[in-house]
């Protein structure tokens, strides 16, 4: 269906839930994807298929409510509640979202769990063991690393590093591009021109990633990719083998140890202090990430482990830990971005570090910035960066019915808290009266709670089908 339904065929979801559409990951995924990526209300991002038009948590539940129908049909009851996991390195508007979606496909979300974080359970669940371990997460489109101590009952992260458009599918892409410069080179056609021949380019290029993974080298037919300008039918032949495909992909995976270099300097560790690293995601299955993941921490990885399977069975742990009772593992997770305020010029103050574990609560004070000021916009941000220009928004809020006074004298405390699942609340008070707002800073061009109840009652009439929509 990606190839003879292509316009119509939802992938790659992932990499856009929780964005503005005038974001630079949007932008990247309209020069490439089949489907068509839209703008909706408040800087939205909308995808449309045929006539009809679905913000990404409504995509996402697609694939969430089948997940739930595959998982009630095997249990023979229904199930209304789960743990979902994200890559650590979502932000709060991609929690938000992922939250959302759970709720569209008729679940109640018991926790947003980090994918590292659940790997770690899953390899340290019921051993009496007392290690610092390290979750290498590559999976298709995005990258996470974290470092872990574990012991008895208690995983504590210390700290997490990610890319959120870093993974396999771009291996895929290089090969893409490969194929098409060479196919243009020999017949002066370019195949990336047509959005049919260019899905059954990514087709074959994600089976060759497979192959030359497995077999050394791949051997790539594509029968009738397209036609010359006589109207003869052509085919893309091509062999790929294991050492090109490593030159192709080193820079990406590369760019991995970045952000593992990233995450280690966080934890004020060397990759000699770990006693054990784990590999999660497809991709992690290739020999040259396996190869250059044991050079890099100068140790072989966990054996024993299904990098496919290891974060579902983390999340199964936590699931049922917080339904007993009696569970007593204790999971500590950090926040993977720095937290932010707006200030004035077009800056920001932090409140908050990344790698601060959660649940948190922190607070700062600022004051008015001109005489007889009724109201002020409080302006949330995360990211790394002193300029708000160069951190993500999360959201905004207007604060009013505080006392009015003159420039620099009624001060108002900004506090911002972190729960366990990453989702932010952020509180306004006037220090002198008490007077206060609050909310849960969600996404501006995100869902409103009727949105939402809107989506559940679409989701519960939406099947999904083959071909329509997968994230």
């Amino acid at each position: 269906n990606i190839i003879t339904n292509a316009d119509n065929t939802v992938y790659s979801a992932k990499r856009l839930i929780g964005r503005f559409y005038f974001s630079d990951e949007v932008k990247k995924a309209q020069a490439v994807m089949p489907y068509k990526i839209i703008e909706g209300e408040n800087n939205s991002v909308r995808i449309q298929i045929r006539e009809n038009v679905y913000s990404l948590p409504e995509i996402s539940a697609l694939v969430l409510k089948e997940m739930k129908a595959i998982v009630e049909n095997y249990l023979g009851h229904e199930v209304k509640k789960a743990v979902v996991t994200v890559p650590a390195y979502f932000n709060d508007n991609q929690r938000q979202a992922t939250k959302d979606a759970g709720r569209i496909a008729g679940l109640e979300v018991l926790r947003i769990l980090n994918e590292p974080t659940a790997a770690a359970l899953a390899y340290g669940f019921g051993k009496d063991i007392t290690q610092k371990i390290a979750v290498y997460d590559l999976g298709g489109g995005t990258f996470d690393i974290s470092i872990l101590e574990i012991g008895k009952d208690v995983f504590e992260v210390l700290s997490t590093a990610g890319d959120t458009y870093l993974g396999g599918d771009d291996f895929d892409d290089r090969i893409m591009t490969w194929l098409a410069e060479g196919f243009l080179k020999q017949n002066g056609i370019d195949l990336r021109l047509n959005k049919y021949c260019l899905q059954m380019l990514k087709e074959a290029s994600e089976r060759a990633k497979i192959d030359v993974g497995r077999d050394a080298s791949a051997k790539i037919h594509v029968e009738g990719i397209c036609q010359d300008p006589n109207g003869k039918v052509m085919n893309l032949d091509a062999t790929l083998s294991e050492a090109e495909f490593n030159r192709m992909v080193m820079d990406l995976v590369q760019r991995t140890f970045k952000v593992c270099d990233e995450a280690l300097q966080s934890a004020k560790m060397t990759a000699q202090d770990l006693d054990a690293v784990i590999l999660v995601g497809g991709p992690t299955r290739l020999p040259i990430i396996r190869t250059s993941v044991k050079h890099y921490f100068g140790r072989d990885v966990m054996a024993g482990i299904d990098p496919d399977e290891v974060v579902a069975m983390g999340a199964a742990i936590q699931a049922n830990s917080l339904q007993d009772a009696k569970s007593e593992h204790y999971l500590l997770d950090v926040t993977p971005l720095t937290l932010r305020v707006g200030t004035v010029g077009g800056y920001t103050d932090k409140i908050i570090d990344k790698n601060t574990p959660i649940p948190i609560e922190r607070s700062k004070s600022y004051t008015t910035n001109r005489d007889g000021q009724e109201r002020v916009k409080i302006r949330v941000y995360q990211g790394e960066a002193n300029k708000a220009a160069e951190c993500e928004m999360l959201g905004e809020f207007e604060f009013s019915g505080f006392r009015i006074g003159y420039r620099g004298e009624v001060r108002i405390e900004v506090t911002f808290e972190i729960d366990t699942n990453g989702i932010v609340n952020v509180t306004a008070a006037d220090v002198e009266t008490g007077q206060k707002t609050s909310c849960t800073i969600r996404l501006s061009s995100g869902l409103t709670e009727d949105m939402i109840k809107a989506a559940q009652e679409k989701n519960s009439r939406t099947t999904l089908a083959r071909g329509e929509a997968a994230a």
